[in-house]
Order: structure tokens, then sequence, then C-alpha cells
């Protein structure tokens, strides 16, 4: 077992606290803290921007979010009750997200993109009082602001995705918050209070769209730009008109941006940070985005529901030439590898101030991933001498090739390194020798001979980690609603052809 202690980021006031944890010495106590203080520290200025719809200043946000919370609070809503948040991006979900904290309620993201009976199961899971939808107006009443809540109270459960089984609640604390809102400030160089425009694409019932850019740019003093549903024009609209200076995205959607035909008659030039994550990007794809985006800084974000957001980040001196890495720990988080030998793979184990506290009402499922401290996150890495960390697969979705281990994303990343490339998927097919082979499913941006990846990865891959079927299409990979890949349809669904090589 190795261990990474070290960051290349700022780490003044982060100390050793009791439970062995790091942590940032000087913090807000909660959300409302924080949101108070760009209250009064830029009452006029704006909170938030809905595209087509509301804008609204730091004051307006706290005046309507207090009336939600009164609402709430009218219903019958009480100091720990869950309450369900099933609304698409907009400010209606910004007000009844802090709506629910000023009424002292935990909040409950539900994706507004699944099935009733996927709704049903996490309401019934989370205990909710009151769901808050697009049915109705939000709750309106006198204004109410709960005073009383600890930095360790709960203000949030965000449901992991399910793709290794039944969804569970991360329990994400004020201070889980804080710490991630703290730690993208520094690995972002956050300007100074009130100077960015961050770009939000991404769903506010993900950890990306809320604790990555909401929350953070709120606690700056920034201003929120909501895309109410995602369009490759007006996101290159929205950033010509409204000034952006933030964007996070997956790789796949500045792909599309770059290559819209009149792309070069956007002006770009107001946007100064860009980070993706999720998916392998090449060293191709990070150059174009520095000529197509020329005064940003561009970065790998890595991290889970379970780290709050951003465990690791790959900064932009090392975007070019180490791609395939999520870069090193924020200032407040250790990692470790986890191995049974001593191979230089092993499992990520993270211990951070924002590693929520465990998953709701599921003691088996806590006791498993969280241990002495430790975040166990699923995810097979390896930590280079230089300290950059790589994430190679996820745990349960290594690929066993006749007892020769093949992690999927290594492929993966190695595939991404095609031009012509989009995005790509690696899975075990089922072989009766072997147990399973190496299969990839590869989008592309031009007509292609299969053959054309395999002679792609030689010299790039070992011989037993190149894919022996490939299947090639033009339309993206299916994600189910959290936007994660759905790598069980593909293996039971996707018609290979015969073996493109034989060893």
């Amino acid at each position: 077992m190795s261990r990474l202690t070290q960051t290349r980021y700022d780490t003044s006031d982060v100390v050793r606290v009791a439970t062995g944890v790091l942590a940032y010495k000087s913090l807000p106590q909660t959300l409302l803290h924080s949101l108070h203080a760009s209250v009064e520290g830029n009452p006029e200025g704006e909170a938030i921007v809905e595209i087509g719809g509301q804008r609204l200043s730091y004051l307006q946000l706290w005046h309507q979010a207090a009336r939600v919370a009164g609402g709430l609070r009218e219903i019958g809503v009480k100091p720990g009750d869950r309450v369900g948040i099933r609304l698409g991006n907009g400010t209606r979900w910004c007000l009844a997200f802090f709506g629910c904290q000023m009424a002292g309620a935990i909040a409950v993201p539900i994706n507004a993109r699944l099935a009733q009976a996927e709704v049903d199961y996490i309401s019934a899971d989370a205990g909710v009082a009151y769901v808050i939808d697009g049915s109705s107006a939000l709750p309106d009443a006198q204004p109410f602001t709960y005073d009383s809540a600890d930095p360790e109270d709960v203000a949030a459960i965000f449901y992991t995705s399910g793709t290794t089984g039944s969804p569970k609640g991360a329990m994400t604390t004020h201070a889980n918050f804080l710490a991630n809102n703290e730690s993208l400030r520094r690995v972002l160089a956050i300007r100074e209070p009130g100077q960015d425009r961050n770009l939000v694409s991404a769903p506010l019932f993900h950890v990306t769209g809320c604790n990555s850019q909401l929350l953070p740019t709120l606690a700056s003093q920034g201003t929120i730009v909501i895309l109410p549903t995602f369009d490759v024009r007006s996101l290159l609209k929205t950033i010509e008109l409204e000034r952006i200076s933030q964007m996070v995205s997956v790789p796949a959607i500045y792909w599309y941006a770059l290559n819209q035909p009149d792309f070069d008659g956007f002006e770009t030039s107001s946007v100064k940070s860009i980070s993706y994550g999720g998916a392998p990007i090449t060293p191709a794809l990070v150059a174009a985005i520095k000529r197509g985006f020329p005064n940003a800084r561009v970065g790998n974000g890595f991290g889970l529901t379970e780290t709050a957001s951003c465990a690791a980040y790959l900064p932009d001196e090392y975007s070019e030439t180490r791609p395939e890495t999520v870069g090193f720990p924020v200032p407040v988080a250790e990692v470790q590898i986890d191995s049974d030998s001593d191979a230089e793979l092993g499992e990520l184990l993270i211990r951070a101030q924002n590693v929520v506290r465990g998953y709701w009402r599921n003691d088996t499922a806590t006791q498993a991933a969280f241990q002495d401290g430790w975040f166990r996150s699923g995810d097979i890495a390896r930590i280079d001498a230089q300290g950059f960390i790589q994430i190679v697969d996820r745990k349960k979705d290594m690929i066993n090739r006749g007892g020769e281990k093949v992690y999927s994303i290594e492929v993966e990343n190695a595939i991404a390194q095609h031009e012509a490339v989009l995005e790509s998927a690696v899975v075990g097919v089922p072989d009766p020798m072997m147990g399973e082979k190496v299969g990839a499913v590869v989008v592309v941006s031009r007509r292609m001979d299969p053959q054309e990846i395999i002679a792609h990865l030689r010299g790039r891959l070992a011989d037993y980690k190149i894919p022996e079927f490939v299947h090639i299409q033009d339309e993206p990979l299916r994600r189910n609603t959290n936007g994660k890949l759905v790598k069980s349809e593909l293996r039971s669904t996707t018609i290979w052809g015969p073996a493109l090589r034989s060893r």
C-alpha cells in the first residue's frame, strides 16, 4: 500500500484535525453563512441568470429563498426533514435548494429525467416529507431563516446513479460543501470576488452542476449563468453574450462546440477557465480547446458524489503533457493505493474534509465503503513517481481475459488518442475459452474501418489489451440519467461480429 500525501496546491490554513483528516482551519459555519457573506459583499450583483428566464441579484436570491423556506415551514416541513427537488435547471432549482437550507431541511436533488418508479424509490428511501416539482409554484410564505445548523449537519443527500445496484444516498454536510468550495477556489485560482461568470450546462441535480459550479461561484460572489436545456448553439451564443469566464463539461461537448462550422465567428476571449472530466481526452483536443479559447486555463477535475465533487485536479501546465491523469489531490485530500500485492495498480482510497458522512440509512454499504476514515472509491488507479494520479478503471468493471486483467479506461484512453474518435466504451465480451475478451464500441467523426483502431493501438498497449472486437458507430453512446455510460446494456445489446484479430 502506497500513500500520496503531498499536493501541488496552496495548503495555507490547512490543519490535521482530531479525526486525522486534513481540513481548512477557517470556513463559514454553513452554506447559509457563506451565501449571506456574498449577499453582504455584493447585494446588487447578479447571482443567478437563467437564459430565457429570471435574473436574480444576491439580495433577491436571499429574500426569495427565504420565502420558499417560509412556505415549506407552513406546509409542515421541520428542520431535519428531507425535501425532494425534482426540477430542471433554472432559478427555481436554486431557490428550492437554498429554501431547503433556510428551512433547516435536508435537500434531496432528484434527477428530473428519472422514471416515476425511480423517483418513488428515492423518495421512499430518503423518507421525503415533501417534493418540490414542476407541477406547481414554489412554496411561498412569510420569509423564514433557520439559524441553528451546525457544520456537521447533513445539508443534502445526493443519490448515486445506481450503476452497481440500487442508488445510495450520499449524506453531504455543510462542512463537506464548504471544503469543496474552498478547494475549487484554490485549484482554479478564482480571481477577486464578483468577477467570475460560470456557465452551467450540467444538471444542477448532479454534483458537477451544484457542487462544482453553483455553490463555489456563489461563495465567490460571482454569477451563475444557467442553460435550462443543452444546445451547442445556445452554449456558444451564451458565452459571447454573457461574457462567460468559467465552464465545466465533458470532453465531447467541447469537441462539438469547436467543430461547429462557424465557431470562429463567436467571441470566446472572456473565458478564463475551462474544466473537463468524466471521460478520456486527447492531447489534440486539449490543444484545440486552447486555440478556441485563447485566454483559458484548461484542467481535468476528478471526484465522486461521495467526495462532494472534487478530490483531485490536473492543472493547466500539465493539461497537454499528462492528459491521461487527474493530476494531484486538492489541498485537504490524501489518497493512497490499496493493493493486495506490490502491484502498482490498486483501489484508490481518499481521505478528505469533503468526503461525505456515509450513505443514508444504509449501514452495510457505509461500512463497506468508509473504513478507518478512508473512502474506498471503487476506482482502480496508479500513482507515478511524480505524484500524478491516473484512474485506470472501475474496480467492478475490470475485464478478466483468461486471467489477464484489462482495465477498460486504460484502453479507452489509448483509443481516445485517435484524431477521429469522439468517445468509446470498452467492455468484456463473453468467450467460452478465455471467459472474456476485449470489445470496444467506438464513436467516430468520419467513416472508419475497425482495423484502423487496431492499428492505432499497436505500440500503445500490450497485445492482450488490444480489443478483439470493435463496433464503429456515429451515434453518441447511451448514458443513464446521471450521464454515466450504461455498460451493462452495451454488453448485452452490441452485435460484435467476428473477431478482428487472434492471439
